[in-house]
């Protein structure tokens, strides 16, 4: 990939990041799908960007990022199905 194409993708996964913050704060009962799916997507963009621009820390955080993401999303579909 080139460093041009990581940066896009950095910038799109930064977004969806900031969207999905934003969209927490401004709703009362935010979507969980909605907002952990967009931070998942916002964290595997970036992850991809920082492969070819790498900076470790920002990749841990982003490994963290997407696992938060993750844990939000298996409660959200526990709850949907009635599983505590």
């Amino acid at each position: 990939m080139s460093p041009v194409a990581a940066n896009i993708a950095g910038f799109i996964g930064m977004a969806c990041i900031i969207f999905a913050y934003a969209y927490a704060t401004q709703r009362d009962a935010p979507n969980p799908f909605v907002q952990h799916g967009v931070n998942l997507a916002g964290a595997a963009l970036l992850t991809v960007s920082l492969m070819v621009n790498l900076n470790p820390a920002s990749l841990v955080l982003e490994f963290f990022w997407a696992a938060i993401a993750i844990w939000g999303l298996i409660k959200a579909f526990r709850a949907r199905k009635g599983q505590p």
